[in-house]
């Protein structure tokens, strides 16, 4: 049996390294990640896929339980949860250092993985919201007022157009105002 320093390079632990780089603010480099696990890139593109398809899956591995804990810690049902959990998750995730260092270091990368079709995280996005979306609706709590995943897929564009207003317009959005944006097409308005 090898001992847990003999262990031999693979794709988990490949994504795992990859991964820590990314919270440290580290930009991925293809080559160094190979060299760090002592295979050649062809190996590792095998393994992970290309540079793009691995930061989405670093992206959505810290998106996901980002969302899940946001809608678990969001009081109340209907649109004033889904409103407070997705604005939470917005919140979060614009505060997180290492999703603004990769904002600045690489914006047009960045939209391109999370904001449109070329990247796996907007489609996952919106299942995971209309899944939500779903739940309410299940337990009599929300009628919404488009298809759940029209409306999902609405959501997910307001917490993008508030988390990366600065790069596309040049004017940074109070990010809070997303869960107003989201109770106000849901029909919920704050008291």
């Amino acid at each position: 049996m090898l001992a847990s320093t003999d262990r031999r390079p693979d794709p988990l632990e490949a994504f795992r390294i990859a991964r820590r780089w990314f919270i440290e603010g580290r930009r991925i480099e293809m080559q160094e990640l190979a060299t760090e696990l002592g295979v050649n890139r062809a190996t590792l593109f095998r393994w992970v896929g290309g540079r793009d398809e691995l930061i989405a899956e670093i992206l959505w591995s810290l998106a996901e339980p980002t969302l899940k804990a946001s809608v678990d810690a969001a009081p109340g049902h209907g649109a004033a949860h889904i409103a407070r959990a997705v604005g939470h998750y917005t919140t979060v995730i614009d505060e997180s250092g290492f999703f603004q260092a990769f904002l600045r270091r690489e914006p047009e990368r960045a939209l391109r993985i999370l904001a449109t079709r070329a990247g796996t995280l907007q489609g996952r996005l919106v299942t995971a919201i209309e899944e939500l979306l779903n739940d309410e609706i299940a337990a009599g709590q929300l009628d919404p007022p488009l298809p759940p995943r029209d409306l999902a897929f609405l959501i997910v564009r307001i917490v993008e157009s508030f988390l990366y207003a600065d790069i596309i317009t040049g004017e940074p959005l109070e990010v809070g105002k997303a869960e107003q944006a989201i109770g106000a097409i849901l029909g919920h308005r704050p008291r």
